[in-house]
């Protein structure tokens, strides 16, 4: 890293663990200190010179003069230099705000190529190993690419590493770890999905081309976008092979394999193991419940629709979720508390797992019907097990509340106006999020045509991971967590 070393114009204080007798202090309490420093550690706290002096309280020591050290900062023949002594905590001014961190955090995320592989990027010390009387004394340096620097100069530090170690980090890094961890805290999510009836989702539904989709990723990364919006998203023109729901899925990234296979077919045939894979009435679910990570988006591209019938449709559950929010807090409650168990148990496989109707994330705002935090819904009926818990004796009322609410929930789910329906022509393929868009097939005559979907499936860590590389690329920000970060 080029480093050039000149006279500073931005303050960067370091708290010592202990105050230097004689030395005047300012007790000045900030959010950041509370989280960073320990309770045995005496905070020094330097006012700004042009800062209005504040009352003196009684919790408070006012003194006028300035503290010695900190006209030292701006010295030219002290360019750079804060202290001359480690400390434990370092404060430093961010748009005239005094932010102070702790060494701990500053030396773990150290990123110089001695801390993290340079190809790779994975680090390559431990937390663990960074020893609990660390110190650091810090400076400011220009960098001629990061441009402000704090450089820190570490005593006790990680073994193995030797004197000549530095850290830095750029104010913009620093700014940033500062926001995200206020936003993470504040639990005010950034959400820009949008609940959908028949009429929304008709009018903002997209169809992409597939040889778009195949070689533009400004499309890709609309549709991507779309699709996390909505959760449904239509292509046209697929080619007619039985691999090309496989090209359309790798542009995302690795397919899911499961006991179906890395893909499946939709289609009727005697003795069908699955409900899918007959030509009945298949009612509004989710797929792979009875899996501890079922999958996030499921794809199925229709071969052959050469049958009357079999026309799908699809329901947005995070829409009826929040509409069963508005009519009734109790039955809401309900779905997110009651276990619901799910299975699939056949002579060579069996799926067991038990979970809520409703998951949200952990931090909830109920003030509005897109804020209500909702990370996955599960409702698949034709693979629900018994109960094994609440099921109870008369004194237990769990289940009988569960089945109100159960019953109110499928009503808004199945209700015309919040179904879109569809019959896939060939050629056509349909992509949805499988833990929020429910689908269902109405029945078809297999005597009278073919019906046959080529289906795959796709992680969420594999699309999350698709979308953040795109976002950074053409937007310069991701998205995680629910907070918004810029690429620095």
């Amino acid at each position: 890293m080029s480093v050039n070393i000149t006279t500073t114009r931005l303050t960067v204080r370091c708290a010592s663990q202990h105050v230097r007798a004689g030395t005047p202090t300012c007790k000045r309490r900030t959010f950041f200190s509370s989280i960073f420093s320990g309770p045995s550690t005496v905070k020094r706290r330097a006012r700004r010179d042009e800062e209005s002096p504040a009352l003196p309280t009684p919790t408070r020591e006012y003194h006028p003069t300035p503290i010695p050290h900190e006209k030292l900062i701006h010295s030219p023949a002290n360019a750079g230099q804060v202290d001359a002594y480690p400390v434990k905590t370092i404060a430093v001014s961010i748009e005239e705000n005094l932010r102070t961190f702790d060494t701990v955090f500053l030396r773990d995320s150290c990123t110089c190529p001695r801390c993290v592989d340079p190809d790779s990027k994975q680090k390559l010390f431990q937390t663990s190993d960074i020893p609990q009387e660390i110190e650091g004394k810090a400076r400011t340096v220009q960098d001629e690419k990061k441009g402000w620097v704090v450089e820190v100069e570490w005593q006790n530090d990680v073994p193995g590493y030797g004197p000549d170690h530095r850290t830095t980090h750029s104010i913009d890094w620093l700014r940033r770890a500062l926001n995200t961890e206020v936003e993470l805290r504040g639990g005010v999510r950034y959400d820009d999905r949008v609940l959908w009836d028949r009429d929304t989702i008709t009018k903002n539904n997209k169809w992409i081309d597939y040889a778009d989709w195949m070689s533009q990723d400004t499309v890709l990364f609309d549709a991507l976008t779309h699709l996390n919006k909505y959760g449904l998203l239509f292509l046209k023109n697929v080619p007619e092979s039985e691999t090309s729901v496989v090209s359309i899925a790798s542009r995302v990234g690795t397919l899911k394999d499961t006991f179906y296979g890395r893909t499946w077919d939709v289609r009727s045939k005697p003795k069908a193991e699955n409900i899918a894979y007959t030509p009945q009435f298949l009612g509004l679910h989710m797929d792979l419940l009875y899996t501890s990570n079922p999958p996030h988006l499921q794809l199925l591209h229709s071969l052959r629709a050469r049958t009357p019938g079999g026309e799908s449709f699809f329901s947005d559950a995070f829409h009826a979720a929040a509409k069963l929010n508005e009519q009734s807090k109790t039955h809401f409650r309900a779905l997110c508390t009651f276990p619901v168990t799910y299975h699939y148990h056949h002579a060579e496989h069996h799926y067991h797992y038990t979970r809520p109707t409703i998951e949200l994330h952990p931090y909830p705002k109920y003030s509005e019907p897109t804020n209500l935090a909702l990370h996955r819904v599960n409702w698949s009926p034709p693979f629900q097990g018994p109960f094994e818990a609440r099921i109870g004796g008369e004194s237990q009322t769990a289940l009988r509340n569960y089945l109100a609410a159960a019953n109110a929930y499928e009503k808004l789910l199945s209700q015309e106006e919040n179904l879109f329906e569809y019959r896939l022509k060939e050629g056509e393929c349909v992509i949805f999020d499988n833990r929020r868009v429910l689908h269902a097939r109405r029945a078809f005559d297999a005597t009278k045509g073919e019906r046959w979907l080529k289906g795959a499936y796709v992680d969420d860590d594999v699309f999350f991971s698709r979308l953040r590389v795109l976002e950074e690329r053409l937007e310069g920000r991701w998205v995680a967590d629910g907070v918004v970060r810029p690429v620095v």
